[in-house]
């Protein structure tokens, strides 16, 4: 079985590399993670960057920003935490255009051969899905604004409308502790 994520990434690319600013990710059943790096490097952005996405940020106080080495290791407790005594589970990531995502997230362990056994080396593509499903009508964004964890739950929807999945209400699977 899959325990669904679904996630969104803002980042500074420049064709060579490319540098998280802050992710946003949420399950099927409401729970959220969201973090900002303390690492990446404002002047490298792009004017449309520094408009959209870093002029939109929460304020330097806020506890969502960290080390990236913070997130790397809230994030593989967040992910994990609910399939833990579940080893017939496995974690399922899904993105809209989400291969620079899946760059972002795997380079917080750094080369791909240190990504933690329990990620996915892919990430599943939400636009692609929408073309096989036939573009179907989707949910409108919230907000015109570039927040990771405010498109992740906009990827969230967009699932379900595709799908027809509706477990918001449900309960997420239980945690066997022994």
């Amino acid at each position: 079985m899959a325990y669904r994520y679904f996630y969104d990434c803002e980042f500074i690319e420049d064709g060579v590399t490319i540098d998280l600013v802050s992710i946003g990710v949420v399950d099927e059943f409401g729970r959220e993670f969201y973090a900002v790096s303390t690492e990446f490097d404002p002047s490298r952005a792009i004017p449309w960057v520094r408009d959209n996405v870093l002029n939109l940020l929460p304020s330097p106080a806020d506890k969502a920003w960290r080390s990236r080495e913070r997130i790397r290791t809230e994030l593989l407790e967040f992910l994990t935490e609910p399939l833990q005594g579940r080893p017939q589970e496995t974690i399922e990531l899904w993105a809209w255009y989400g291969a620079y995502d899946h760059v972002c997230l795997a380079q917080l362990w750094g080369a791909m051969v240190t990504l933690p056994r329990a990620i996915p080396r892919f990430t599943k593509e939400l636009r692609q899905l929408w073309d096989d499903k036939g573009r179907p009508t989707l949910p409108e964004a919230a907000t015109a604004r570039h927040d990771a964890l405010v498109d992740a739950r906009h990827n969230l929807a967009r699932f379900r409308a595709m799908t027809a999945r509706k477990r918001k209400d449900a309960k997420p699977p239980a945690v066997d502790a022994g």
